[in-house]
């Protein structure tokens, strides 16, 4: 899997330093799953906790702590959207677009994806004009209109994320869902293009974005933004913004063990509506 790059002019010193690694690891995984990473210094509750997703408790040290620089604000720039290749089975082979997703759906001026939570609800305002073909898979899947390969290898018709969970939370970085084998290793049986629009900065709380491992790679698998994290622009799609951040914040502080949510916060549904 290729790990979003951190840059920063100390960055070779503090990383040989800490002689932390940042890892993305599931036990059993077929292939690495689609995840963002944090940046390679958390704290949390006065522990330095690798980002492994492994069985146990938060790996607890001695060592001085080092302050990483954080990473700052900077340009982004509009890529070109890359051409995918579709997957061979795909009932639809690759062609789908917003105006396919949203049929029926009654007028209005903004498209909503409203994600009920047991923790609470969140309304993301979706960012058709500047993510049109992220928006369009978001929504086809959300609402089952969009074919997609279940768990059990079959294409389907139906709502890919409801009764699915928040996987994986990183406090003070991001919430984590929208897998349906709720382990973090589903995807919906192909994948579609980044959709880097410019000054798409990952710059606050309540981003939605699509997960990947690596370019290009985007499927089913999401997660929400809980605080800022400039170190992701530019290799992720953020395709929304959802609110109250109350909640994304309340989520993403649940207790959890490696990542890993002790009691995984659900997706009871995901609805979409025009406003």
């Amino acid at each position: 899997m290729k790990l979003p790059s951190i840059q920063g002019p100390r960055f070779a010193a503090f990383a040989a330093a800490s002689a932390l690694v940042v890892t993305a690891l599931a036990s059993g995984c077929e292939s690495s799953p689609p995840e963002p990473t944090a940046a390679p210094e958390r704290k949390t509750d006065g522990m330095i906790q690798s980002n492994k997703d492994a069985p146990g408790q938060p790996e607890k040290t001695s060592r001085p702590r080092i302050q990483m620089p954080k990473p700052t604000k900077k340009k982004v720039s509009a890529k070109p959207v890359a051409e995918v290749k579709p997957s061979e089975d795909d009932p639809v082979k690759g062609k789908w677009t917003l105006a396919d997703a949203t049929k029926g759906l009654p007028a209005g001026k903004t498209l909503v994806a409203t994600i009920e939570t047991d923790l609470g609800s969140l309304e993301c305002t979706l960012f058709e004009d500047k993510a049109p073909i992220t928006v369009a898979n978001f929504v086809g899947l959300a609402r089952g209109v969009r074919p997609w390969k279940t768990p059990e290898g079959k294409w389907e018709k139906k709502p890919a994320y409801d009764g699915t969970i928040f996987h994986r939370i990183i406090k003070g970085f991001m919430i984590q869902g929208g897998d349906a084998k709720k382990n973090g290793t589903g995807e919906a049986g192909y994948v579609i293009p980044d959709e880097v629009w410019e000054d798409a900065n990952h710059d606050r709380p309540g981003l939605l974005c699509m997960a990947n491992r690596g370019p290009n790679t985007n499927s089913a698998q999401f997660f929400i933004t809980d605080e800022a994290a400039f170190h992701l622009d530019g290799g992720y799609t953020i395709f929304g913004e959802c609110a109250p951040v109350d909640v994304v914040h309340k989520i993403a502080s649940v207790p959890v063990t490696r990542e890993k949510p002790e009691n995984a916060p659900v997706i009871k549904k995901v609805t979409i509506s025009r406003k």
